[in-house]
């Protein structure tokens, strides 16, 4: 049995920071609180990203909702993906009970029930503040990456994107998209490959092909007018405290594409937009994405690395993300090495599969003397984790098991009237709401099309209108003076021939035998 006084002196020395923490619960040894062995959360760090990972039922989302309220509390704007519809609960108070009295008393702390300033967001048509992008805004780039196109395919969306620059054709939505590509791929074909270079059918057929499939998952409803503006993200209440964008995703769980499509659009946007800040006291956002696997189960090798790659830079915006799911080994080891801060919930051991999973996961954590890591994982309570993250140094803290403090506000989810009266109260609702239907690409080449096919009608009825009638037809127009002409024409023809040696029969004449 380890030494509870070592345990408590490297607890102390180990989560006391320098710059502003919050308590987020408190160590234990030996399946035993340890008095005074406070775990903080330096928000110094807290743009070094991070993983929340456990099996079902262990506390995951929980501890999202506790990371969400110290944040806050910090006044910093967070920002949840709420797959699962659990985290609505937030923007209401919690209620005390004596399991939650018991947890505050073993940790030290006083429960004081809070609701937080809640923002309700969505990708679809559920009740909330609409999320949306345009195609132009969305990019070439990222367009080909979610699509999973190769670089010929690639470079044909990169002219499609040009030749609408170059022409005023604005790509506001995805049927914009599709009119130019049908477009150029049949009446426009010339006027492209006169510009811009040769256009294969092949890709073309393949890029409507796979932009269908995106339409097919409901992209539909994310792309168009009017953009959602990422500054309205990060947003300070009346009251000081950081205000909690949640977005209701519960209808994307069956449609990975479209959310793993809407993820890379948002983080490339705040990427875009964000100053470089360098090394701040606390984050200006941070991110949370429950149910993680669903960005990386079905995303190309070059969406893969384009999520790694805005990982790696987007802390120095000042912008943490944090993932949540059941196994670490859902997250690409790429993208897992950028992780900081770890919150391991408890993991089962039914097959081998699993135990194997288990000894890996225990691989990731640093060394201790205080626990048998591989046995520790299975043996985790609810609202128990491993933790251990980077200081102002950057050096990881110690592992420690630790008992979370409760949530303060709600356990549950919101009651469909209070989930209304929140979204009446919305400032954002009014701006982000409203029907906009602009003229963009798809009814200009519309017009565009329908005035070339009445002009050309126009011209045929001119041609016909100019042709003589019958009755006022000429001697030579007769039919019999026609083929009079033929006739001759025909017999002279094979008389010149045949004095250049080029006419009459190819069969050869017999010789008289006379």
């Amino acid at each position: 049995m380890a030494d509870k006084n070592t345990f408590l002196q490297a607890i102390e020395k180990g989560y006391s920071f320098k710059g502003e923490s919050m308590q987020i619960g408190v160590g234990m040894l030996d399946g035993e609180v340890i008095e005074g062995a406070a775990v903080n959360l330096p928000l110094k760090t807290m743009n070094r990203h991070g993983l929340v990972a456990g099996a079902t039922g262990t506390g995951k989302t929980k501890t999202l909702q506790i990371l969400s309220e110290v944040l806050s509390d910090a006044s910093v704007p967070v920002l949840i993906m709420d797959i699962k519809g659990d985290l609505s609960g937030i923007a209401a108070a919690g209620e005390i009970n004596e399991k939650i009295l018991d947890r505050s008393k073993k940790i030290g702390i006083n429960y004081m029930p809070a609701a937080y300033p809640t923002e309700l967001l969505t990708l679809s048509e559920e009740k909330g503040v609409r999320l949306r992008a345009t195609v132009s805004e969305f990019g070439s780039v990222l367009l080909s990456k979610i699509l999973a196109l190769n670089d010929t395919q690639g470079g044909l969306v990169s002219m499609i994107f040009k030749y609408c620059d170059d022409h005023k054709l604005p790509l506001l939505d995805l049927k914009d998209f599709i009119k130019v590509l049908q477009f150029i791929s049949d009446e426009g074909k010339g006027e492209m490959e006169k510009s811009y270079g040769r256009i294969s059918t092949s890709s073309t057929g393949t890029i409507l092909r796979k932009v269908i499939e995106l339409q097919q998952q409901g992209a539909d409803l994310f792309f168009g007018e009017i953009s959602f503006d990422v500054d309205d993200l990060m947003r300070i209440s009346n009251d000081g405290r950081g205000v909690v964008s949640v977005v209701r995703v519960t209808d994307l769980q069956d449609r990975p594409k479209l959310f793993s499509t809407f993820m890379l659009q948002l983080l490339a946007e705040l990427y875009a937009i964000s100053p470089e800040e360098g090394d701040l006291d606390k984050p200006k956002l941070v991110i949370f994405i429950d149910e993680a696997h669903l960005i990386f189960q079905e995303a190309s090798s070059a969406l893969l690395q384009q999520i790694e790659t805005i990982i790696k830079l987007i802390r120095s915006k000042g912008i943490g993300i944090f993932f949540c799911t059941q196994n670490p080994t859902d997250i690409p080891a790429a993208v897992l090495s950028q992780l900081g801060l770890k919150i391991q919930h408890s993991l089962r051991a039914f097959t081998a599969a699993d135990r194997k999973a288990i000894k890996q996961t225990a691989e990731n954590y640093p060394e201790t003397e205080f626990y048998k890591t591989e046995d520790l994982i299975t043996q985790l309570g609810v609202g128990e984790a491993m933790m251990t993250m980077l200081n102002e140094k950057g050096i990881p803290t110690p592992l420690v098991h630790t008992m979370l403090v409760a949530p303060r506000s709600r356990m549950d989810i919101l009651s469909q009237s209070e989930i209304d009266e929140l979204i009446k109260r919305s400032k954002l609702v009014d701006k982000y709401n409203k029907e906009v239907d602009s003229k963009s690409a798809h009814e200009i080449l519309t017009e565009k099309l329908e005035l070339a096919a009445s002009n050309e009608k126009e011209v045929e009825e001119s041609k016909k209108t100019t042709r003589k009638a019958p009755a006022e037809k000429g001697f030579f127009d007769n039919p019999t003076v026609k083929q009079v002409g033929r006739t001759a024409a025909s017999i002279i023809t094979r008389s010149l021939l045949g004095v250049l040696g080029l006419g009459g029969t190819t069969r050869k004449r017999r010789k008289s035998i006379f």
